[in-house]
């Protein structure tokens, strides 16, 4: 028995190491990342369930401009003492009764609420469509966000990557040096110690690229224990100063007050609370409704007067018992306790919290635009600032290093000036991808983010 659960076992860790081994390596770009994160993220589906629910709502607004109808049908069985005609006494009696009814009404005035109501279900329709919108951008925001640093990351690892292998090199070179006295042994030593904190600063680096696909794997929810790589796209490093000279910082606050799906959303909701308010004021007003009914009943015990046979079903349900009406019906609101007049002031109150909060949002929204210009501006000055650098501790590197070949300079001459290289490369990737990124941010302030505009 346990020579068969251990071969079981063995099977099962077989299997499952196959099935780990078989595993392909899933690629995605930044394109499909997105598609993959509008299609899966939760919140959106939410929305859509907000603007499915609120479409739902206008259509039960449209049908409660049409009368509503009612049947009704019933039936009993009655026994004890009830006095028959016929003989002129009491008599235990049996009997059994069937009746139906079908009646109908139609408001004819009710303070315009039936309007108002459908008026302020199609605002608020609008209302989750602009939610639905603002929540999209959300989500192709973060996709694109968590995208750009793992493609940071990985440049940063090639980077690191590049600087150790010139390590390691130097450090073959060192040794051979220290080999034949031309170098003395401290050199190789600290050279040792540069290649060692190369191999630290690539693995964390690796951890950092480890925890920002993590991240956006996340966001994407989807296999977290997938195999998935990132693509790199072509990013075009060049500066180009006229785009930010061709912004103007009130145009772009007029954009996006003007195309903030927030925005949209939060005046829609106030049409919607100025419907509301006209709503309750209406229950002031008399209402007036229109009824029609008919109904008809069958009994085993009636007869015509005179005559002791029963009336047939179809004689008494269709045609004698058959009874009809029409009217209408006018109620007048006196005084409920304050009710009407305490429910206006409330509407009152929300909808001045609206526009309050309207006029917050709007502000928020300039504080953005502006800070989102400004960092531009500034992302794109460190942009080129790092180039400028970048270039000049490449040329100080490689004169250190022939210096160093030839003896006329020290290691720890050329260790710093491979430090502010590898810097300098460090400070320019993180410029460039913080200039990308920043751009998308303001593309996102000004509500005119969409998958197709994401592109590098």
């Amino acid at each position: 028995m346990k020579r068969y659960i251990s071969s079981s076992l063995v099977i099962a860790l077989l299997l499952f190491a196959g099935s780990a081994l078989a595993q392909v390596q899933r690629t995605i770009t930044l394109e499909e990342a997105i598609e993959i994160a509008l299609e899966n993220n939760y919140q959106l589906k939410q929305a859509k369930n907000n603007l499915d629910l609120a479409d739902y709502r206008v259509k039960s607004e449209y049908a409660d401009f049409l009368p509503s109808i009612n049947a009704g049908f019933n039936g009993s069985r009655t026994s004890g003492q009830q006095f028959v005609q016929e003989e002129v006494a009491f008599r235990d009696v049996i009997s059994k009764s069937v009746g139906g009814n079908l009646s109908a009404s139609i408001p004819v005035f009710n303070g315009f609420e039936n309007i108002n109501s459908l008026r302020a279900n199609q605002q608020s329709k609008l209302s989750e469509e602009q939610s639905y919108q603002r929540a999209k951008e959300q989500v192709i925001f973060n996709t694109a966000s968590n995208y750009l640093q793992v493609l940071l990351d990985m440049e940063l690892i090639e980077i690191r990557r590049e600087n150790l292998e010139n390590s390691q090199k130097q450090l073959e070179q060192v040794q051979a040096q220290v080999e034949v006295g031309s170098r003395p042994t401290v050199d190789l030593y600290n050279q040792e110690a540069q290649v060692a904190n190369e191999e630290l600063l690539l693995t964390q680096q690796e951890n950092s690229l480890k925890f920002s696909k993590i991240v956006l794997v996340r966001q994407l929810q989807i296999d977290p224990m997938g195999d998935y790589q990132f693509t790199v796209p072509d990013i075009e490093s060049e500066i180009n100063s006229e785009v930010i000279e061709s912004y103007s910082l009130s145009e772009l606050i007029d954009q996006a007050l003007l195309n903030r799906s927030d925005l949209k959303s939060a005046i829609s909701d106030i049409r919607a609370l100025e419907y509301q308010l006209d709503i309750v004021k209406g229950n002031l007003y008399p209402s007036l409704s229109v009824n029609a009914s008919v109904s008809s009943r069958y009994s085993d015990r009636y007869s015509l007067p005179g005559e002791t046979d029963i009336v047939d079903f179809s004689d008494q349900f269709f045609d004698q018992q058959i009874n009809k009406s029409i009217g209408f019906s006018m109620s007048f609101p006196i005084f409920q306790n304050w009710n009407r007049m305490t429910s206006i002031q409330s509407s009152k109150i929300q909808l001045k919290n609206a526009e309050l909060n309207l006029d917050n949002s709007r502000l928020q929204v300039i504080q953005e635009v502006t800070q989102a210009y400004n960092d531009y501006s500034s992302y794109m000055r460190q942009l080129s600032a790092s180039e400028k650098s970048l270039i000049a501790s490449e040329r100080a590197f490689e004169t250190q290093q022939e210096r160093y070949n030839v003896g006329s300079s020290t290691l720890i001459e050329l260790s710093q000036a491979q430090a502010n290289y590898v810097e300098a490369q460090s400070n320019y990737t993180q410029a460039m991808y913080n200039l990308i990124f920043q751009e998308k941010l303001l593309d996102y302030f000004l509500g005119k983010l969409s998958g197709d505009s994401i592109k590098f």
